[in-house]
């Protein structure tokens, strides 16, 4: 253990990074342990781990041959799927952010491999340029609290719908702000119109809303 992880235990010790993308970043020790954060929220390593560690034990993840991370903030669902799960077969991961593919890499070890790849793109412009399908699909995609309406739309829906394989599943980080819901209540009923069964998962690790979607 560093001395930076002994001191944290303390008292946190934090630096903070800018960028264009995503604001302030700060990355922080805390009780031995490093996470990504933004201004409000959690990014990476905390809570949003617990949380989607929580979506992906929903999954039938030893069926799983593929998957599709949009949003990958730091990686740290990543490090839960190859370390908690001991999954490894290959992740494609998509983050619009570089500064924050770089702290991944610098400040996580995140980064590219025969297993991995990470593409440096909006995710909505992912979904809608690639044709490869995926066993299971993750989508973490929050500035700060909240989710942009762009993702909460029947159109990016669709593409996404196209990327599933057949029995894939997919896990949505829905919300934080209560002011999604009504949004996230049509999404849900839009999705129950295309056949899926879309499982809601509410006040997850005390916080955040997860939409488990799976074919019937």
């Amino acid at each position: 253990m560093n001395s930076k992880q002994l001191f944290s235990y303390i008292l946190p010790i934090t630096k903070t990074i800018k960028s264009k993308h995503s604001g302030t970043l700060e990355i922080t020790w805390h009780n031995g342990k490093k996470h990504l954060n933004s201004k409000n929220a959690n990014y990476s390593y905390g809570s949003l781990q617990k949380i989607l560690k929580i979506g992906i034990e929903q999954t039938e993840l030893p069926k799983v041959k593929s998957v599709l991370v949009l949003g990958m903030g730091g990686g740290s669902v990543i490090e839960t799927l190859r370390t908690d799960f001991e999954y490894n077969y290959p992740i494609t991961a998509v983050e619009i952010d570089p500064v924050i593919i770089e702290i991944a890499n610098a400040e996580f070890g995140i980064s590219e491999n025969e297993n991995l790849q990470i593409h440096c793109i909006d995710a909505y412009q992912f979904v809608k340029q690639t044709t490869k399908q995926f066993d299971l699909i993750i989508i973490d995609l929050f500035i700060d609290l909240s989710v942009p309406d762009q993702f909460l739309s029947e159109a990016f829906w669709n593409e996404v719908l196209r990327l599933k394989s057949s029995k894939g599943d997919i896990i949505f980080n829905a919300a934080v702000k209560n002011g999604k819901h009504k949004s996230i209540q049509q999404l849900i009923s839009y999705l129950r119109t295309k056949v899926y069964r879309v499982d809601l998962l509410e006040n997850v690790n005390n916080t955040n809303t997860l939409l488990i979607l799976k074919s019937l």
